[in-house]
């Protein structure tokens, strides 16, 4: 039974974290840190986070259906070594132990946060390179493939920051349309969150209450965001999501390694 605190907090947690996944992303800075911090193991705090936020990140896929025949072709590339990445990296979550996986956690947060304050510098760069580029040859396709696949491996095992990494490889390759390129950034990345949710209920490692408090936040400020948060500039919370990101890294840091 949740705690009167545990349910103002989970669904608080939820809403921001679908506020700001739907302005900028990086809400799952915000709602692992709760569960862990509303004692829930590591582990079962990832799987439940992913479950909480993955169907406002599926629903937004509706929002990209008009360009979803422009981006078919990149879609039959990439869809299966997302998949299989997914499904890879939600295994190694099962063959974690919560030991392990609580000392990795400072650096996934830190990782994930310095791709979060970094993702205007990648599509920047991104952006240059389309700029100066001719069609891309087969080996950048082929290498794009695989980068995907490690990202898919990545967002099934922790995920916050998939997003800007697909955004920046997609303009590697010399994508150049950003409603297409967020529309492969969202299909991809909810594909992989679906699979990774999956074989977490199949591993039994959500805590079922939690996420459905958590679940209810997120729907709520999902649709807050995309009406609402727009309001506040992207780079404003930006700034907030950052800051909580090596706020957090840095408690976890001194709780895993220096207390």
């Amino acid at each position: 039974m949740l705690s009167a605190a545990e349910v103002v907090g989970l669904a608080v947690s939820g809403a921001a974290a679908g506020a700001i996944n739907a302005v900028a992303g990086g809400g799952t800075l915000l709602t692992f840190p709760t569960l862990l911090f509303f004692g829930t193991a590591p582990i079962t705090a990832n799987a439940t986070s992913t479950l909480a936020l993955m169907l406002g990140t599926a629903g937004s896929v509706y929002g990209y259906r008009g360009h979803l025949e422009a981006v078919r072709p990149w879609l039959r590339r990439f869809l299966p070594v997302s998949i299989a990445g997914g499904l890879l990296g939600s295994a190694l979550l099962t063959c974690t132990s919560n030991k392990t996986f609580a000392l990795l956690v400072p650096f996934l947060i830190l990782f994930a946060t310095l791709l979060f304050l970094a993702q205007g510098l990648f599509r920047s760069v991104a952006q240059r390179h389309v700029a100066s580029h001719t069609p891309p040859h087969r080996g950048e396709v082929l290498g794009a493939t695989l980068f995907q696949f490690f990202v898919a491996v990545y967002g099934g095992y922790f995920g916050a920051g998939i997003g800007i990494l697909m955004l920046a490889a997609l303009g590697f390759i010399g994508l150049s349309n950003i409603h297409q390129m967020n529309t492969l950034k969202t299909v991809l990345g909810s594909l992989i969150n679906l699979v990774a949710t999956l074989w977490f209920i199949s591993a039994g490692l959500i805590h079922w209450s939690k996420a459905g408090v958590m679940t209810v936040g997120a729907l709520a400020g999902y649709y807050l965001g995309s009406h609402y948060a727009q309001r506040i500039p992207q780079q404003r919370v930006r700034q907030i999501v950052s800051a909580i990101g090596f706020l957090l890294s840095i408690v976890t840091f001194y709780k895993e390694f220096l207390r």
